[in-house]
């Protein structure tokens, strides 16, 4: 420090140079002096600069140290005895693996190493900054979780010197988030007792979370559902599409308070699950919906129950009613006859006592001819009514319809074939032979009249053996052994509608004039009275089939074979592919190959079917389709599932008998067939049999 003359201090730098001067034979010293104050000026700031950043490392509540590259520490902030119980000089001494528990540091060793090696390849970023959660080991044995800011410390190079750590203490959020997973599990397990799904739709960014029971209710895997609005939508069912927006669209506008919608969803495998959805929309200060959270509830057993019982419903009342009806038609039957008898014996009488050239002749004989056909509505309303006086016979019935063939080919006419396929070693019956004969000729004209121009009318017998699952579909069924008899025609076929109402007394299709509408009461009458069943088969465009079963006859002391049990039914482990659109006969078969123990892809329609052969990954050993289906016949289907799998084989079924398939051409002779109804153990045979084969 030297004083100028003007009182004002400067600072030099001075330098002393001792050298031998042998000339003279002296040391000489020579002196250099530099003004270095400007020097010093800007020193300073760099000097306090410093000192305020270490006063800010040793005061601050985070822990800050400081590694050199060889993993050695070069400073620690005295926040560590706050954090770690450790002075800083006592942390000084330590190495990594005193500090950091083996996970943590088996973790932070690999951050290192994956660093250095973006370093050595020239991609590393200068400022980057790595954050880490670790565990740190304290001074008195236990543990603290920290949140760990790493950088790099570099010099003017921008080479990496050593590591710059601030610390976090975050024991306490550790905790929070323990207590947060802890509550979400309890939480989720109340939920999952419930069977409910859950979403919760964030409205602003059009994201859905969907809960892993949301999703594995419908068989997909998490990442198999798309997280936004597209990705509930998009497992709609086509039928209830708009029903589902206009309640969506009506709870967002807020013109309902509520939103619970009944809708289908599919199902991974292809089918379609019934889902109750409930939501509640949260809304800001203006009212516009932010946020949507509710549930999903799997209620496809229940609506199958409600399905089943509202047909059982409806089959207990149209029961009900034609028995009511026959009740009040078997009371005015009665009385109407004995009046027909007063009508009668006077015109007669009146006839025989006018000449016959009167003009009032013609006249009595309209009555008596009109009295005549009255006589037989009454017959038929009695045959329905089960009044109608009988005589039973034990007989073969294929005796009984192969005597009424002639007369039958008569009344249809010769544009129609008729054809008869009578069953083998068929059971006994007890029955008026005489009903058999109403029975028939009621069918046949019933059938005529619905074929336009040339046709096919096939009368079948067989034994039947009906079990309890088949009969349970139906409200007056009884398990049992029983003769069918069928009677088919390829005419114009009825829809659903009308098959409900075809037993009523005097309901007709025909024109005025042309049906008095008792023919098929009569056959119901008949059916009912010999505690028997009937069904029928049948679809516009499609033709027609009856199906009446008839308890099989055994005379007294003879015993009744045991019926089959399940138990010895053939079973399998093949994948079948169950093709049916009739719902309730979905599920019933479904379960029953599942019973015996075949992998089952159920579809409910020809183009589900097609679609599940083309994802389906594994083998798919046998396709079980109904023939007659409202996208494409069964034939149809095998032609195209066969261009993408050749070596599938087909069961066909169908409530047609199989003659009556084979000859309307929907179906080649020799094809594996199973006829509608069967029980559990003509399934398994078949089923076997089919995938046997050569």
């Amino acid at each position: 420090i030297s004083y100028l003359s003007d009182n004002t201090i400067t600072i030099l730098a001075v330098t002393f140079i001792s050298y031998q001067v042998y000339s003279i034979n002296r040391q000489a010293l020579e002196k250099t002096e530099l003004d270095i104050s400007e020097r010093k000026k800007a020193e300073e700031p760099l000097r306090e600069s410093e000192e305020k950043y270490r006063l800010i490392a040793d005061n601050t509540a985070d822990l800050i140290s400081v590694l050199d590259m060889n993993m050695h520490f070069t400073y620690v902030s005295p926040a560590s005895m706050r954090l770690r119980g450790y002075t800083a000089e006592e942390a000084m001494q330590q190495t990594i693996d005193q500090v950091l528990t083996p996970e943590s540091m088996q973790l932070g060793l690999s951050i290192f190493e994956e660093e250095m090696q973006l370093e050595a390849s020239g991609m590393a970023d200068p400022d980057r900054t790595r954050i880490l959660e670790l565990e740190e080991y304290r001074k008195d044995g236990s543990t603290v979780w920290v949140e760990v800011n790493l950088s790099f410390l570099r010099d003017k190079d921008r080479k990496p010197v050593g590591i710059l750590i601030v610390t976090r203490d975050i024991s306490e959020r550790k905790r929070a988030e323990g207590r947060l997973v802890e509550s979400e599990d309890r939480f989720n397990r109340a939920i999952t007792g419930t069977g409910a799904g859950l979403w919760d739709w964030d409205m602003v960014k059009n994201t859905v979370f969907f809960s892993r029971q949301w999703k594995s209710m419908l068989g997909y895997a998490d990442h198999e559902v798309e997280n936004d609005f597209s990705g509930w939508k998009n497992l709609w069912h086509p039928e209830d599409a708009a029903r589902i927006e206009k309640a969506v669209n009506d709870y967002i506008e807020a013109r309902t308070t509520v939103y619970e919608v009944e809708h289908r969803l599919r199902h991974k495998d292809g089918s379609w699950h019934w889902i109750l959805t409930r939501g509640d929309i949260e809304r800001d200060a203006a009212g516009k919906p932010f946020r949507w959270t509710g549930t999903n509830i799997d209620i496809t057993e229940r609506k199958q129950v409600e399905k089943e019982q509202e047909k059982l419903k409806e089959q207990l009342n149209q029961a009900q009613k034609i028995e009511a009806i026959g009740q009040l038609a078997g009371g005015v039957a009665h009385d109407f006859n004995n009046m027909l008898n007063i009508i009668l014996g006077y015109s007669q009488l009146a006839l025989i006592k006018i000449e016959p050239s009167s003009p009032l002749k013609a006249d009595l004989q309209e009555i008596i001819n009109a009295t005549q056909r009255s006589t037989e509505l009454v017959r038929q309303l009695l045959a329905f009514a089960r009044k109608q006086t009988i005589s039973p016979k034990v007989l073969d019935l294929n005796d009984i319809v192969a005597g009424m063939l002639n007369m039958l080919q008569r009344l249809i006419g010769e544009d129609i074939d008729l054809l008869w396929m009578p069953a083998a070693n068929l059971w006994q019956v007890k029955i008026d032979p005489a009903q058999v004969d109403q029975i028939l000729a009621n069918l046949a004209v019933n059938a005529r009249d619905s074929i336009s121009g040339v046709g096919k009318i096939t009368i079948e017998t067989g034994n039947m053996e009906l079990d309890e699952v088949y009969c349970s579909q139906y409200t007056d069924f009884v398990p049992g052994q029983y003769i069918l008899l069928a009677v088919s025609d390829n005419g114009c076929g009825m829809d659903e509608d009308t098959c409900k109402q075809i037993f009523e007394p005097f309901f007709t299709t025909k024109e005025i004039g042309k049906g008095t509408g008792m023919g098929l009461a009569t056959v119901y009458g008949i059916v009912k009275q010999n505690n028997g069943f009937i069904n029928v088969y049948s679809e516009p465009g499609k033709g027609t089939t009856f199906k009446i079963y008839l308890p099989r006859f055994e005379e007294e002391g003879t015993t009744i074979a045991e019926p089959r049990t399940h138990a010895k039914s053939p079973t399998g482990t093949e994948t079948v592919l169950l093709v049916e659109d009739n719902e309730a006969l979905l599920k019933m078969s479904k379960m029953m190959l599942e019973e015996l123990g075949y992998k089952v892809l159920a579809a409910d329609s020809p183009n589900e079917a097609i679609k599940l052969t083309e994802q389906y990954e594994g083998d798919i050993n046998l396709v079980l389709t109904d023939v007659v289906m409202p996208e494409m016949s069964g034939r149809d289907l095998q032609k195209r599932l066969s261009a993408l799998r050749t070596d599938i084989k087909y069961l066909f079924m169908s409530g047609y008998t199989s003659n009556v398939i084979a000859h309307r051409g929907i179906l080649d002779e020799g094809v594996n067939f199973l006829e509608k109804p069967f029980h559990m153990e003509v399934l398994a045979t078949k089923v076997r049999e089919t995938l046997e084969q050569q």
